[in-house]
């Protein structure tokens, strides 16, 4: 039995609409989020749990204004609370997307300045901080590194390669702090990435 039923003009439009914004809303989701010309995705696998992206903020170099890097800081759940999110211990990820060159040495240089600035207490994570900075590469303009927080471990990847991994929940809480602790590299990298 066929039925009789029609959908008037008006209906068809507004079905068509509510389609098209939906598709648009479910792929602009997908995408995430852009600062400085860099996309980040909406969401990544660490270990074996899906993180979503909490933010996203850049760090400048404080003397020329230079742009060094976008940060993505990632999530099992959303968080603006920086505290909560150090001493969490769910998966998270700190990602990189460098916007400028630096040398490893630079970065070695950056790293310890801030755990001397943020960290509770150096010198009882003194080897892994050594460790971590002897991973560290040169980085040209498009380059990643990757910091995947799991389990007691930090994995580090440069442009998708795993580097190294530093253990000790000590180390993962001073790594976070970097970014999230009283002195970041810029106060409005630590607010971007918490989202706020």
């Amino acid at each position: 039995m066929q039925s009789n039923e029609t959908i008037n003009p008006l209906s068809r439009w507004f079905l068509i609409i509510s389609l098209v914004l939906i598709t648009q809303v479910a792929f602009s989701s997908a995408q995430g989020a852009t600062l400085a010309e860099v996309d980040l995705p909406d969401q990544a696998t660490v270990g074996s749990k899906t993180v979503v992206l909490n933010g996203l903020g850049l760090r400048t170099a404080t003397m020329f204004k230079v742009k060094v890097y976008v940060i993505g800081l990632y999530l099992e759940s959303k968080s603006n609370d920086a505290e909560a999110i150090i001493a969490s211990s769910g998966n998270k990820r700190i990602a990189m997307h460098f916007v400028h060159e630096v040398t490893a040495k630079e970065l070695r240089g950056g790293w310890t300045e801030g755990f001397e600035d943020n960290a509770k207490d150096t010198a009882s994570i003194k080897n892994e901080i050594d460790k971590f900075n002897a991973s560290m590469r040169d980085v040209k303009e498009g380059d990643s590194i990757v910091l995947d927080f799991a389990g007691d471990s930090v994995d580090v990847l440069i442009n998708d390669t795993r580097i190294d991994s530093i253990t000790g929940k000590a180390f993962q809480q001073a790594a976070l702090a970097i970014w999230l602790g009283p002195k970041p590299p810029n106060k409005p990298l630590k607010q971007g990435i918490l989202g706020l």
